[in-house]
């Protein structure tokens, strides 16, 4: 049975973010697969009762600091080194910021599968010093890694164009659900949803700023949160003070988040940084209406029927009203966002094209 370990994760089952969703959905697959998985995660990151737990996959919790910061870069060594001494067949890496630890592992025969993610350093919640710690990362990524994953054709291209490398494109997934009940206090395709972490990189000053006018006319409701607190969780706050607001901020009902999505009027995507967003691919499976931000990652993903904004307040405002006004539109952008979801993402494939990738790095 060959031997895996998920390395740059909060852990497994955690409901984060997009490395979650996919290793929630690739460990039990490479489980089925024959392989023995361990995840390594961070202290309290993960429910011990949560139902949805596969108990093939094995855990390993390692020590790390729980600061904005250092947390990525101290559970990475953490777990890194953990693993370099129990010399699994292969392992799996999330996040450039983890190429620091590289060579650890091919010093112990450990052949590595890095996914990149997006493009850490250009993110605004990021220091310059943060920055630049991502940035050298990503070299020692370049350099170090066995073989790498895209999850966008655009960030492979610029991977290839900034550091000379090529690997294998591999999005995210998104299953198409079944048919959920509308979530209570809303009715169907009547609200206004924006489902993000509250990072300025995602469009949260300029949805913020919209939302009093959008909400004069249609309820708006937000899920996510900083995941650290601040003034954008406090902006939040204040703005669900308004009758037609509703905040709800993290959500880890994944039965929840989707019905939101499935029973929305209109679902704003505003980020702009990364490839192939988790959020984005799920909620064109559900069935949402998309307006996103108009960046080269969510056309890539949304295809020529997208519905694209600019990060203005003015225009989202403007474009928002324009769409819950048009209801035919919106079904015609629901359907095709439907079959683009599962001619191009489906989890089945995602998950496939993952365990191939490993299996090639056994016969290396």
């Amino acid at each position: 049975m060959p031997t895996v370990a998920i390395i740059g994760t909060r852990g497994y089952p955690s409901y984060y973010g997009g490395f979650e969703t996919a290793i929630r959905k690739l460990a039990p697959y490479l489980a089925n697969q024959g392989w023995d998985v361990t995840v390594y995660g961070r202290r309290d990151a993960t429910r011990p009762d949560d139902r949805d737990a596969d108990s093939r996959v094995a855990t390993r919790v390692t020590k790390g600091l729980e600061t904005k910061s250092l947390s990525t870069l101290s559970y990475g060594f953490t777990s890194t080194l953990d693993t370099a001494s129990r010399r699994p067949d292969v392992a799996l890496v999330m996040n450039v910021a983890n190429g620091y630890f590289l060579p650890l592992l091919k010093a112990r025969g450990v052949p590595t599968l890095v996914n990149v993610d997006g493009v850490e350093w250009e993110r605004a919640k990021w220091s310059p010093l943060a920055r630049r710690v991502f940035r050298r990362g990503a070299n020692f990524t370049a350099k170090w890694a066995t073989d790498l994953v895209f999850d966008s054709l655009a960030i492979e291209k610029y991977w290839h164009d900034t550091f000379s490398v090529g690997g294998r494109f591999i999005p995210y997934g998104g299953d198409v659900p079944p048919a959920l009940p509308v979530p209570q206090g809303l009715a169907h395709r009547s609200y206004v949803l924006m489902v993000a972490r509250l990072v300025p990189e995602n469009s949260v000053p300029q949805f913020f700023q919209a939302i009093p006018a959008i909400a004069v006319n249609h309820p708006v409701v937000i899920v996510g949160s900083s995941g650290y607190g601040g003034e954008w969780d406090e902006a939040a706050r204040k703005l669900a003070n308004h009758p037609g607001v509703t905040w709800l901020g993290q959500v880890s009902n994944d039965d929840l988040l989707l019905a939101l999505w499935q029973h929305a009027g209109v679902y704003f995507h505003g980020h702009s940084v990364g490839g192939t967003n988790p959020a984005l691919v799920q909620a064109m499976a559900a069935g949402a209406p998309v307006l996103a931000r108009d960046t080269v990652y969510n056309r890539e993903v949304l295809g020529p029927e997208g519905e694209f904004v600019a990060a203005d307040p003015a225009e989202i405002v403007e474009t928002v009203h324009q769409l819950m006004a048009d209801e035919t539109k919106r079904d015609k952008a629901a359907e095709a966002n439907i079959r683009r979801a599962k001619q191009h993402y489906s989890w089945t494939k995602v998950c496939a094209d993952y365990e191939r990738a490993l299996r090639d790095l056994l016969r290396r």
